[in-house]
């Protein structure tokens, strides 16, 4: 029988899972304001009462994606700096910066 590696994850060490409890609980908060929202909705409650529960959720999120943002260009960015360093092949910074960029700009949408 051949011995055949298993794919390699570069993914596998993300700067987040050093506080992925703290995320978590947000997460879980940002979900049960959601569902009090869809709960709001079906009660029928005041349509401004609803936005400002809804512009609370976009703020509870936005601050998720930008401790995610800061946590992959403080770990991913960095370490792919200093391994293009190493390597001398500057492709490898060049591609974390424009995969950040690209995340940064889907939440500008």
């Amino acid at each position: 029988m051949e011995n055949v590696a298993a794919p390699v994850d570069e993914h596998v060490n993300h700067a987040y899972t050093t506080n992925k409890e703290t995320l978590l609980k947000r997460l879980s908060r940002i979900e049960g304001q959601v569902r009090g929202v869809s709960r709001m909705v079906d009660e029928e409650k005041y349509c401004i009462d609803i936005l400002t529960q809804i512009s609370a959720i976009n703020a509870a999120l936005h601050k998720v994606s930008l401790g995610l943002v800061e946590d992959h260009v403080s770990h991913c960015v960095v370490n792919a700096a200093a391994q293009s360093i190493e390597t001398g092949d500057q492709s490898i910074v060049a591609d974390k910066v424009a995969e950040v960029t690209t995340a940064i700009g889907r939440l500008l949408r």
